[in-house]
């Protein structure tokens, strides 16, 4: 008997965008998107078209760049909205419009103001107008964990007659538990009397730490899509992760009746894009895709590793993407073998000029590292990225000093709008002098919320990536840097995080001004 198909529904560029300072560029979307692509997801959720301009370029960008997987856009139930993401979406070829209203009584009456009725009539109204626009319609009852059943019923049943194709059963403040929400998902397919005539899902977060638990609940229990994120990327605790949902259906095929189209050998090529772009580390110990994730350091485990694989890996290390991620080239090579190897990454260069810049970047690199890994490549191109944008602020040379005994002293020299400007400033190490010299020249008025140091690949040679998040009047925004030294890193991602502040229209929560999304 063969197995049915589980829909991945991949948001990472929508609800993981609204991780605290992960806000994304267009071209960063894309990356994103591209690698989407090739992990073979089946949905890519592009944004919130109407959310901001940029949203909706983004978005739009999405739909004309991918092929292959189906686009979707996240609309609120009313007529501007709806309309937006159609006229963004327009460009792909296969789309899909997602609309939501919030279900519980809590949301109803404290944020929505609207009595059930006018929600279930906002509903129906949004689905009939959607599939005006999209034959592929998907519709989500925001906090439906929190709902009443026989009210879900009723706006379920009303939807799917109304166009809906994919019904989405969030539980948006991840307060389920998995025999709970599998008992929901079982009796909501029972009683929803046209249930059949839709594809069901669930979309889970991660408050209480079951979000993929509680998918996987809900699969088990008639949900053929499950929407999710690489790295469980979202806010607040995040989302049900990418990762985990697919290797856990395809590992347990004995308990899932069903499979999915993700190549996952593409799986931590992906993980370490989205890492590298939104400036949120992968932790060591992370399923699937952390660096311990396949590391055996008990001597019977190692014993029992070396003796036969299975007695304590339940899956392959080069199924997921690991091992497989070296660049076999090096100061020597070629640069058509290094755009060969970043367009199979899916970088695609816009001109000879930017494939210069970046195999220039490249060499350098290759002077300081003897080995080159895709993870490097990934960040060589981020770089190139944030030098093409114009950046007001830019390092220009950089000096630190710290012995025993004394106060840690750094000179930094900054190129402010075109002027070169130098100043020298002490702190409690090397980095906090730095930093300290930065602000006597921009004066910020920012505040550091997190300092984060992360090697990007293996070995003493390894790049170090730094992740600064600066908070000012209300808007977070993550800096990214990398070099084999670390203080420089530091430097260039505090500078980052500084010309991301001043950024117009640099957004630190996608839908800051808009509700809370499913």
């Amino acid at each position: 008997m063969s197995k049915q198909q589980l829909i991945i529904f991949d948001t990472t560029l929508r609800d993981g965008e609204q991780s605290p300072g992960a806000a994304m560029t267009q071209d960063e979307k894309v990356r994103i998107a591209l690698a989407l692509e090739r992990l073979k997801v089946d949905v890519i959720e592009a944004g919130f078209a109407i959310a901001s301009p940029g949203d909706f370029a983004a978005v739009q960008a999405v739909a004309r760049e991918v092929r292959e997987s189906i686009v979707c856009s996240l609309a609120r139930t009313n007529v501007a909205d709806i309309q937006r993401a159609a006229e963004a979406l327009q460009p792909a070829r296969r789309k899909r419009i997602h609309t939501f209203i919030a279900t519980s009584p809590i949301h109803m009456e404290m944020k929505l103001r609207m009595s059930p009725e006018a929600v279930l009539e906002s509903a129906i109204g949004a689905v009939k107008l959607a599939r005006t626009l999209s034959d592929d319609v998907e519709f989500s009852a925001e906090d439906a964990v929190r709902s009443d059943m026989d009210f879900l019923c009723r706006v379920f049943e009303a939807v799917i007659k109304a166009g809906a194709t994919t019904i989405n059963v969030p539980d948006t403040v991840g307060y389920s538990v998995p025999a709970q929400w599998g008992e929901r998902m079982r009796s909501l397919i029972e009683r929803v009397p046209n249930s059949h005539k839709a594809v069901w899902s669930t979309h889970c977060h991660n408050d209480l730490g079951m979000a993929v638990a509680n998918s996987l609940a809900a699969v088990m229990n008639g949900a053929r899509q499950v929407e999710c994120t690489i790295n469980g990327l979202g806010e607040r605790a995040g989302n049900a992760s990418l990762e985990e949902i697919v290797m856990s259906v395809k590992t347990r095929q004995d308990v899932f009746d069903v499979e999915t189209r993700i190549d996952a050998t593409q799986i931590v090529p992906c993980s370490r894009l989205v890492s590298a772009i939104t400036g949120y580390p992968v932790q060591p110990n992370k399923a699937v895709v952390g660096a311990n994730a396949f590391a055996h350091e008990s001597g019977i485990h190692q014993d029992g590793v070396i003796k036969h694989r299975q007695t304590y890996e339940i899956m392959r290390a080069e199924d997921v993407g690991w091992g497989s991620n070296k660049l076999t080239l090096g100061k020597l090579s070629g640069r058509a073998a290094f755009r060969k190897r970043l367009e199979e990454l899916g970088h695609r260069f816009r001109s000879e000029g930017e494939l210069a810049e970046a195999f220039a970047r490249f060499k350098d690199l290759a002077d300081k590292k003897h080995e080159i890994f895709d993870e490097d490549l990934q960040m060589l191109v981020t770089q190139a990225d944030q030098a093409r944008s114009a950046e007001p602020i830019t390092l220009v040379s950089m000096e630190a000093l710290s012995k025993t005994g004394t106060r840690p002293v750094a000179k930094v020299a900054l190129s402010v709008d075109g002027q070169v400007k130098e100043v020298q400033a002490q702190g409690d190490g090397p980095v906090d002098a730095v930093f300290a010299a930065i602000e006597k020249l921009v004066v910020s008025k920012s505040r550091l919320l997190l300092y984060s140091v992360n090697n990007i690949t293996t070995g003493t040679d390894a790049q170090g990536e730094v992740t600064v998040r600066l908070a000012r009047d209300g808007r977070i925004v993550n800096g990214l840097g990398a070099d084999t030294d670390i203080v420089i890193a530091s430097a260039k991602a505090y500078i980052n995080a500084i010309n991301r502040l001043d950024a117009p229209g640099e957004r630190a929560h996608p839908q800051r001004e808009f509700e809370p999304t499913p």
